[in-house]
């Protein structure tokens, strides 16, 4: 089999890294993304693959990637929309967004959109990482930003949520049993999935209770970064149709049950319609 070219983002740290580390050894063309200069190279320098900064906190930013990433890859076989974070206060990014929600939803969801020429042209697969933090989300359309009874936690598990059904309106619209607005059959395929409880820096910089787990003894009991990856290798190795059912969300290599909100089909596509106006998406 040909070398496929595989995008991840967030991959200058944690899972990210571990799965690019998989994946190369695995004979795959791994580009890492990440927003850390210094372990960004880090990473890509130790598996002599092409690197590209970017900060999710700045849609700009977002958009020079994809453009960047449309001129030197004529196909992408799989993206796997991995960057995100749990945050501390309520702040407003650049873009007068709350940061929790760009940088898990908004900011993916526009990378995956600008890039869907080249994706759907590749047959690719859309990998995105959730969490089992989507069970305490609540996606309020009339309040996409939080601005009502902000909690740290709420917020992740809202864009943990979003991510999840982000994932079943791309299937929808983009997948290989529907057909897109020119009456063609795109093929692409997507999943979500949760990666467990991993021992990374993620929540590092957040005053979410969760911080404190990755630094005491509880920390022995988290999974390790090549153990959070291993489904996001599986997804990306592993044939659609046949090894997973495109649109749907797993754990452990399996089908997971999600917030129920997640299987909402009028809100997934709400949602879609509101995250393209606020992005102007094309």
């Amino acid at each position: 089999m040909s070398q496929r070219t595989i995008v991840i983002t967030g991959a200058s740290d944690g899972i990210g890294a571990a799965a690019a580390r998989a994946l190369s050894r695995a004979g795959e063309r791994v580009v890492v993304v990440g927003r850390s200069p210094e372990k960004t190279q880090a990473v890509a320098k130790g598996l002599d693959a092409d690197y590209f900064l970017s900060d999710f906190a700045d849609l700009s930013q977002v958009r020079e990637l994809a453009a960047a990433l449309r001129s030197n890859y004529p196909r992408i076989d799989v993206l796997a929309n991995n960057a995100g974070g749990i945050m501390g206060k309520r702040q407003l990014t650049v873009d007068g967004y709350e940061k929790t929600f760009q940088v898990n939803h908004l900011a993916p969801f526009l990378l995956t959109t600008l890039l869907m020429a080249v994706l759907t042209a590749s047959k690719a697969s859309v990998i995105n990482t959730s969490s089992a933090a989507n069970g305490y989300g609540k996606l309020d359309l009339a309040d996409l930003d939080s601005s009502r009874n902000y909690s740290t936690n709420r917020a992740y598990g809202t864009g943990k949520l979003a991510n999840i059904l982000f994932t079943s309106e791309l299937h929808r619209r983009f997948g290989a049993d529907g057909t897109n607005a020119e009456g063609t059959t795109p093929g692409i395929t997507t999943a979500a999935f949760h990666p467990g409880v991993v021992a990374t820096n993620f929540a590092a910089d957040s005053t979410s209770p969760f911080r404190h787990a990755y630094k005491t003894i509880l920390n022995r009991f988290l999974l390790t970064p090549e153990q959070g990856a291993d489904t996001l290798v599986w997804l990306a190795t592993s044939k659609p149709g046949e090894d997973w059912a495109s649109g749907a969300y797993y754990a452990r290599r399996v089908l997971a049950k999600a917030n129920k909100q997640a299987y909402d089909a009028g809100l997934a596509r709400e949602l879609w319609d509101r995250s393209e106006q606020m992005v102007q998406a094309p």
